[in-house]
């Protein structure tokens, strides 16, 4: 699994939204440092960090810092991420426009053993390269309508995504312990990395679990 091209953005209006319910733009002291990087001032933190520890109604403004990034995940992942698209868009790679164009191999999937050389992922594999190469010189759909029927959960996919930070919030606080390692491990490394993110909504999500 890998989370590549990370961009995250509109911190500034964001943060001066947040002040918008008492006037107190004033008290903004967040600025750009000289390399264009968006330094978060103490009382901007402060205020934001009391909105989150509020609630969800109170901490709106964590839905405008938005977050682009690509995620190559396996399928039983995706069916799970599935659950926070709310206020997210996600381009997909296609399965039914790309899955017959490439030879089909082991390092499509994510498998964390291989057990021996019977392993039945590599039945699976056997037979989805024996569907795409019969798809290829016949251009029968039903090869490729049978490729898409047998492929397993553990075929990765890559999908460019964005989202916001109330949803990267949500999935910390639901998925943080989960006994997918892509969860508890891979995603909430990536989570970790964003910025800002640790300082504004770890001790909320402590809080509330």
């Amino acid at each position: 699994m890998k989370f590549e091209n990370t961009q995250v953005f509109n911190f500034e209006g964001a943060l001066r939204g947040m002040r918008n319910p008492k006037d107190s733009w004033d008290k903004n002291d967040s600025r750009y440092d000289k390399n264009y990087n968006y330094i978060i001032g103490k009382n901007d933190l402060k205020l934001a960090q009391v909105l989150i520890n509020a609630g969800k109604e109170h901490r709106k403004f964590l839905r405008q810092i938005m977050v682009c990034v690509d995620i190559t995940a396996p399928r039983y992942w995706w069916s799970e991420f599935d659950t926070y698209k709310v206020g997210t868009t996600a381009n997909s790679c296609s399965t039914m426009h790309k899955l017959d164009a490439y030879p089909i191999t082991i390092d499509m999937f994510e498998i964390d053993e291989i057990f021996d050389e019977y392993d039945s992922i590599y039945n699976t594999i056997d037979m989805l390269e024996g569907l795409r190469k019969l798809y290829n010189e016949t251009r029968d759909i039903r090869y490729l309508r049978a490729m898409k029927q047998r492929l397993p959960e553990s075929f990765l996919q890559k999908r460019t995504v964005t989202m916001n930070y109330e949803n990267i919030y949500e999935m910390v606080r639901q998925r943080s312990v989960h006994r997918l390692k892509e969860w508890s491990k891979d995603t909430m490394e990536w989570i970790e990395s964003l910025p800002y993110f640790n300082e504004l909504c770890m001790n909320s999500l402590k809080k509330n679990k």
